[in-house]
């Protein structure tokens, strides 16, 4: 048996101001220092010490991470990083308030970029001063897209799971994700089985722990809701409910 902990960043400064971030890097505000200090007094309190990191190449990911294992006196074990991990690319809305988008464009039709399983929304432009294509730490992959919908983000996953994640829990190790809402809600889908059309209803907290026990098989060892998983379900829902509102 292993464990698989997954945790989306704490609050970005970009969350904070209601835009689509994506591959834009920013830190984390006061708020999400906090919130990531309480995700490892979470994770103390439960009992639960992860032996292995694993990030995206974000800095509000790794900062996340850093504060985690920090607050648990962790720092020495290892961490890795990916650009796998990161957050989706959300194309041209990179940038664009959630609540000014939806006057704009319409609130179902931004409802299908942010929540569809396969609508990716307008690809980046060069307009864009939130391009990552000039980003040094993208320098090595041979196309950086300019726009991603989760299934997109599903299908970049699907050999970082198999090659990196399943050799550190085939080891039985207990492994924290820290990562962000749409690279972690294309975990969820792969662990649990989410239909396509259920996925759409998945919304996750920031600084929050999702724990998965998982068999030999590295299944989870039980059906239950995403949210039913994390240490304190009541309150992770209120907080989701709140990030299903950021358009509204």
């Amino acid at each position: 048996m292993s464990t698989l902990i997954l945790l989306r960043h704490g609050q970005s400064e970009w969350n904070a101001s209601n835009r689509f971030t994506g591959w834009f890097d920013c830190g984390l505000t006061d708020v999400g220092i906090q919130e990531a200090k309480s995700a490892g007094n979470q994770l103390v309190a439960a009992g639960i010490t992860p032996d292995v990191v694993h990030t995206s190449l974000l800095l509000r990911a790794i900062d996340t991470a850093d504060l985690v294992l920090q607050t648990m006196n962790l720092s020495s074990i290892p961490v890795r990083r990916s650009w796998r991990l990161n957050e989706r690319h959300y194309g041209n809305l990179t940038g664009m308030n959630k609540v000014e988008a939806k006057e704009k464009f319409g609130e179902k039709q931004l409802h299908d970029w942010r929540r569809g399983f396969d609508t990716p929304p307008p690809p980046i432009d060069e307009t864009n001063l939130y391009d990552p294509v000039n980003d040094s730490q993208y320098k090595d992959l041979t196309e950086i897209p300019k726009s991603e919908c989760l299934a997109d983000v599903v299908k970049r996953l699907i050999p970082w799971w198999a090659d990196v994640a399943v050799p550190d829990l085939r080891m039985e190790r207990t492994v924290l994700i820290a990562a962000h809402g749409n690279s972690l809600r294309a975990l969820c889908k792969l662990l649990d089985d989410i239909s396509d059309s259920e996925i759409t209803n998945l919304n996750l907290p920031t600084g929050t722990p999702i724990i998965y026990e998982l068999d030999n098989n590295l299944r989870p060892l039980e059906t239950i809701p995403v949210l039913d998983r994390t240490l304190n379900p009541k309150i992770a829902q209120e907080a989701a409910e709140a990030v299903a509102k950021q358009a509204r």
